[in-house]
Order: structure tokens, then C-alpha cells, then sequence
């Protein structure tokens, strides 16, 4: 019998019952601004992964970028922060799927395999234990591309570097999409937290990993792995939407920043 990854956060972080998940996530693409057709598509996106009423809206200007890449792409390499358990290096999960209340998501396993002669990568199931930031992200995947392989990995304590390795080895070509999840500045006053956005949002644009702070971003590490390989390639990287807690769904006195961004 294969593995299955069950989801931790349905019900919590977005919808559990399948078309109330279904509707709040079109709405989010809906209300996203439209690719813009002189721009290049994307080959990685950042998103958050806080809870949809929080940051759903900037997911889908996340989103909406890929939408028109359905049938085309046919792999996901996922990467987010392992919040739960304290982690050198990456991980990934002995799965074979992940399930969301959309259905099962397929784990592209000789990819993860391929990754075995690396130091840094390792097979570990307990930082998956119900750990959010990649569950989140599936529902707005399994939406925009419907069909597609995955390849998930928690990024704990490790060197950019490290993060930009296992990114080159899984890089592909027009089939295969990157996406990070990462939320940014956390529990600032609302004021604070546009100035600290802002400034993360001009070195991620400027592919300046090194000016991204601890405080910056929960997923600083796999970001600047994107941010090192992305310059290697000659890449580039734009800001679609960029918004906190504050703006969408919570207080202003404590709030939690919010980007999505294109890479391409």
C-alpha cells in the first residue's frame, strides 16, 4: 500500500469540505491581477502560507501567474521552513502522495531519489508532522495546473548554498515549476512591517539574497536559494503583490507581511 501524507491543516488554514475549498481559492485567482503578456512566465513563484482569510489573497496574485502553464507543466518543486521540528539541512517525506480535500497529489519519487548523494538532503518524516507551510500551497496548485508531479522538501538550518545545490539538480526545463513558501516580517506594528516588507521585496527584485535579515522572512533560507540560483541563471524577479495581515484579515497593531513574487 503507498504512503499518503493526510493534510494537518484542513478545516484550520482553509476550507476542509472540497467545494468550499474550491470557490474561496477561484476567488482568490479572480481578484488577482492578470499575467501581463510582455512579462516572461514565471519558472519559480513565492507565495505565503499563513491561513487563506490571512494571506489567500496574495497566494492567488501568486497564482495567477501560473494559471496559463496548466498542461504544460508537469513537475513541482516545492520548498518551504520547517516550523515544527528543528532540522539541519532538507528533508523530504517517504509519501507517495500528499492529500488535500481536492484529492491526491502525486510525489515524483526518482526526483527525490536523485537527490541521495547530497549531504544536506535527507528522508525524514517528522518535520512533515503537522507542518503547514507546503500543505497550503496544494489546493492553489491543484487548481491552476490540475496535473502535476511533486517534489516537496522542508528547509531547515542550512547555507543558501545548500538550498541552491538541490535546486540546480531539480531545475529542469518548461515542465517543471519552483515554488517557495514563505511568509515575511512577523508580529511588527503595521508601520514596521511595510518598511521591513518593502525593503525584503527590493532584494528579492535585485536578486540580493545577502540583504535578506533572519527577521525578514520565515522561509529566508529556501528564498535566498531561489535568489543565488535564480542570479547564477540570469534570471529575473518581480514583485505581483505585496500586503500583510493588516491589509487583509487582522489588526494593525501585530501583523504578519505578505509577497508574492515572479521569477523568471
Amino acid at each position: 500500500m503507498s504512503a499518503i501524507r493526510y493534510p494537518s491543516v484542513a478545516g484550520l488554514f482553509y476550507p476542509a469540505d472540497p467545494q468550499e475549498l474550491g470557490r474561496q481559492v477561484r476567488d482568490f485567482l479572480a481578484a488577482a491581477r492578470r499575467p501581463d503578456p510582455a512579462q516572461p512566465l514565471p519558472k519559480a513563484i513565492i507565495a505565503p502560507h499563513a491561513g487563506y482569510i490571512y494571506s489567500g489573497p496574495v497566494a492567488g496574485s501568486a497564482y495567477a501567474q501560473v494559471a496559463g502553464l496548466a498542461g504544460r507543466i508537469e513537475r513541482v518543486v516545492l520548498l518551504g521552513p520547517a516550523h515544527r521540528v528543528a532540522l539541519r539541512g532538507l528533508a523530504y517525506s517517504r509519501a507517495e502522495s500528499f492529500l488535500t480535500p481536492l484529492g491526491a497529489v502525486p510525489v515524483d519519487r526518482s526526483a527525490l531519489e536523485g537527490l541521495s548523494d547530497l549531504p544536506q538532503v535527507r528522508e525524514w518524516e517528522a518535520p512533515f508532522e503537522g507542518e503547514h507551510c507546503l500543505e497550503v500551497q496544494l489546493p492553489f496548485l491543484q487548481l491552476t495546473l490540475v496535473k502535476f508531479r511533486l517534489v516537496p522538501l522542508l528547509v531547515g538550518d542550512a547555507e543558501g548554498r545548500e538550498v541552491a545545490k538541490v535546486l540546480e539538480r531539480l531545475w529542469g526545463g518548461d515542465e517543471t515549476l519552483i515554488v517557495i513558501s514563505s511568509d515575511l516580517s512577523h508580529y511588527l506594528s503595521y508601520a514596521s512591517a511595510k518598511t521591513m516588507d518593502a525593503d525584503t521585496a527590493r532584494a528579492i527584485e535585485e536578486l540580493r539574497p545577502e540583504a535578506i535579515g533572519y527577521h525578514q522572512a520565515c522561509g529566508r533560507i529556501p528564498v535566498i536559494g531561489l535568489l543565488e540560483e535564480a542570479r547564477r541563471r540570469g534570471l529575473h524577479a518581480r514583485t505581483l503583490d505585496l500586503r500583510n495581515s493588516g491589509d487583509t484579515a487582522g489588526p494593525k497593531d501585530r501583523v504578519v507581511g505578505y509577497g508574492a513574487y515572479a521569477i523568471g
